[in-house]
This record gives C-alpha cells, sequence and structure tokens, in this order.
C-alpha cells in the first residue's frame, strides 16, 4: 500500500522559514517534518512513498537525491574522482516526488498522483503533522467496514473545522468550528479507496470541502478515533513545542529505534 503525502502547500503561518522551502522541509531535530512522517509509516512497514510537490518543489527533490550521500561517512579522493563510502544508514523507502502545480488545491494534488497509486487502496496524510498513531490499526479498521475513505478524528481543541461522527463512527457531516463546542477534528493519517478519485475533479478541487461533503452524503467516510498524540506545525510556536519533546528525548510520535 503506496503512502500519499500532500506537500506542495505555502506553508504562509510560518513564513519565518516556508520562505526558502516548503513547509515539510521545515526540519525538527536536524530533519525535515516529512522525514519524521515518512520514519512513522516505514515503521508500520509503508516504505512506498509518493510525495505531492509543489511550492519550492526543488528542494524536496534535491535532498532525496542526496540523501544517501548526507547519511553515509565518506571519502572524497579529488585528486582521482572519485569517492569512497565506508558506511551508510540508508532507509528502505522507494520515494516518487511529483510536481503537482504551484497553486494545486488538495483535491487537485491527489487528483494528480492518481496514475502512481495503481488502482490499489492507499495511505493519504499532510506533510506538516506528526503522531504516534498506529498505522497497523488504522489499516485495519478501515478494512473493516469497506468505505472508501477513512479519516483519523481526535479532540485537539478549535481552530480546524469538526466532524460530526454516529455511534458507528460513520461521519454525518463536516462544518467550520464553533467557539462553543469540543467536537473531533480530521487530523490526517487517513486510508483511500482507488474510488475516491471519482470525487476529485480538477486543480481547483479543495480535498475538504465538496469531496468529503458528498462522501459523507453517499455514507462513504468513516472516522478511525485517535486519542493519543497529534501535533501539526503552522506555526512557528508550535516548531518550538515539537522541537523541543525531540531534544527532550520524549517525542511521542517516534515510536521507531532508529
Amino acid at each position: 500500500m503506496k503512502v500519499v503525502i500532500l506537500a506542495g502547500g505555502y506553508g504562509t503561518r510560518i513564513s519565518e522559514e516556508s520562505m526558502f522551502k516548503p513547509k515539510p522541509m521545515i526540519e525538527i531535530g536536524g530533519k525535515p517534518i516529512l522525514w519524521h512522517i515518512m520514519k512513522l509509516y516505514g515503521y508500520y512497514g509503508f516504505n512506498d512513498f509518493i510525495i505531492c510537490a509543489g511550492y519550492r518543489q526543488q528542494v524536496i527533490k534535491e535532498w532525496f537525491a542526496n540523501y544517501y550521500l548526507h547519511n553515509s561517512d565518506v571519502t572524497f579522493d579529488l585528486k582521482a574522482n572519485r569517492m569512497e563510502v565506508h558506511s551508510s544508514h540508508s532507509e528502505s523507502w522507494r520515494v516518487s516526488v511529483i510536481d503537482t502545480g504551484l497553486d494545486t488545491m488538495t483535491g487537485g494534488r491527489i487528483k494528480r498522483i492518481e496514475k502512481y497509486v495503481g488502482g490499489e487502496p492507499f495511505l493519504l496524510t499532510y506533510g506538516d503533522g506528526v503522531s504516534d498513531i498506529n498505522i497497523e490499526k488504522l489499516v485495519r479498521f478501515h478494512r473493516s467496514h469497506g468505505r472508501c475513505c477513512t479519516v483519523t478524528a481526535m479532540n485537539v481543541g478549535q481552530r480546524f473545522g469538526v466532524l460530526e461522527i454516529d455511534k458507528d463512527n460513520r461521519i454525518e457531516g463536516f462544518r467550520e468550528k464553533d467557539k462553543s463546542d469540543g467536537s473531533v477534528i480530521n487530523v490526517g493519517f487517513m486510508v483511500c479507496e482507488p474510488t475516491i478519485f471519482q470525487y476529485l475533479k480538477g486543480d481547483d478541487t479543495v480535498f475538504e470541502k465538496e469531496p468529503i461533503n458528498q462522501m459523507i452524503r453517499d455514507g462513504q467516510l468513516m472516522a478511525y478515533t485517535h486519542t493519543g498524540f497529534w501535533q501539526c506545525m503552522d506555526t512557528l510556536r508550535e516548531k518550538e513545542r515539537l522541537e523541543d519533546l525531540w531534544e527532550s528525548g520524549e517525542a511521542p510520535w517516534k515510536v521507531w529505534d532508529t
């Protein structure tokens, strides 16, 4: 099962760093937050990634192009024009970085990578949020209900649009936040059937609007409830919080050993 990561936005709310790189390439503990997300999926055996790039997409491509070099001990013999690799630590990842357009909306980006998915179910998430979610349990839940899409739901406050979920975990509504409520939100970490592409139109399609609402009307959107850790990185303050957790050695999302 491939992992699709949305990594093409501008990241305007954390412009201190996103002026120079896409938000998923902003570093936590010396590694892009994109790497942290991929490490989580890799821990559960999902190592085939499709990165939906856009803004400054060349930064992502160049980082992966040099990944092996940057994670190896090497000797450069300049006279002989030769490089000797002494030891390396590399991931067993296959990474496709796809330029999905500079101003393409989230649904449009997903639509653009349809041919790379290969007509199979796939995992989908945003490139700016980390979690200690058990991906194996998420996939098992998705396979149990047979619907088009599962989103991970969590009660984390009221900055985002909220989900209305029935007793059978079927999503009945999606609306903007209200100051008085404490409803759960979609934090990403989704599982999708290939039929989801039927809900996506052109580059202007915002996944979180009409596609999600149409799936709700069709009874095709389900919620997997997560009660552990999740944190997005929208602002410099949130980046600093993640950095502090990582430096303390107590980052909840670090479920891997190395």
